[in-house]
This record gives structure tokens, C-alpha cells and sequence, in this order.
């Protein structure tokens, strides 16, 4: 999957497959965000892996060509699981997350999915507004899911049509 934004504030940016050139990026980038699921290099380069039922999403900034967001995600028959996602904390506000969740939305629809869940801590407003705004809709808690600190879970899914 490859897509470039038609967007003029952020033309210069590409969604496109993870790969292993992309872990130490991805790694800054989670290690940079409180809120974001902390995985060990290992498991990074497992979801890069074709054999991985994992995958992975970047948004690139092809001027610099440097990562400034990833998306992890998991298919399960028709359904799929957003597992992580990031945007670093220098490009936020810009539409950057806005893109790269609709691009994969898109990647999932053409595959027949059927809904895409994911869970999200529940002081992280930024997130919940930009999952609503796509049309998530708040299915659950999760009572003390999160640590450091302890924290409910909202549960958020996205039915297709």
C-alpha cells in the first residue's frame, strides 16, 4: 500500500508498508509517546515479516524522508484490531493521523472487512476525538486496563456497511 496525501499543507507525505529499515523510527517514535503500546525490537521486526499476521503502516515525510507516524494492525477473518498507533509528538495537529487512519481504513474495507475495533485509554481525548470523527463508536470499558498509570480502556468499533 502506498498513497500520497492530496492535502497542499501536507503534500509532501507518503502512507505506505513498514519495513525493517523502519523499526528504529518506529521504535523512537512509540519510546516518544506515554500513550502508545512499548514493544522490544523482536516484536517489530515480527509484524514487518511477511509471514506476520500483523501489520504495519508508516506516514513518511518524503522531503526528509523520515517516519513521523506509524499504525499497527491485526486481521482476524473479517475483523481487524488497531494495535498501536503513533504520530510523533512534532507533527501532531497537522492531519497526519487523520490520513494515515483513513488510508488503512480504505486498505480494510478492500478486503472485506466487516469492522475494525481497537481500545484507547481513556484520558487520551486527542485519540477518541479523531476515532469518532471517523466514525467509531464507544462499544465498552475496560476497568484498570492500562498501567503506569492505572487507567480505564474505551473500547471503540467501526462497522462497515
Amino acid at each position: 500500500m502506498s498513497a500520497n496525501i492530496s492535502n497542499p499543507k501536507i503534500r509532501s507525505f507518503l502512507v505506505r508498508n513498514a519495513n525493517s529499515t523502519d523499526i528504529a523510527a518506529i521504535m523512537a517514535l512509540e519510546q516518544q509517546s506515554a500513550t502508545a503500546a512499548h514493544w522490544g525490537p523482536e516484536q517489530y521486526r515480527q509484524l514487518v515479516s511477511a509471514s506476520s499476521p500483523t501489520s504495519a503502516l508508516v506516514i513518511e515525510d518524503t522531503s526528509k524522508q523520515s517516519v513521523q507516524g506509524f499504525l499497527v494492525t491485526r486481521s482476524i477473518g473479517r475483523d481487524w484490531e488497531i494495535e498501536n498507533m503513533v504520530i510523533g509528538e512534532r507533527s501532531r495537529r497537522r492531519g497526519l493521523g487523520t490520513h494515515l487512519l483513513e488510508e488503512f481504513l480504505q486498505h480494510a474495507r478492500q478486503r472485506g472487512a466487516a469492522a475494525v475495533f481497537l481500545e484507547v485509554r481513556e484520558s487520551n481525548l486527542a485519540a477518541r476525538a479523531l476515532y469518532e470523527k471517523l466514525n467509531f463508536k464507544e462499544i465498552g470499558r475496560r476497568k484498570s486496563y492500562y498501567r503506569d498509570p492505572e487507567e480505564a480502556a474505551i473500547l471503540f468499533r467501526l462497522q462497515f456497511p
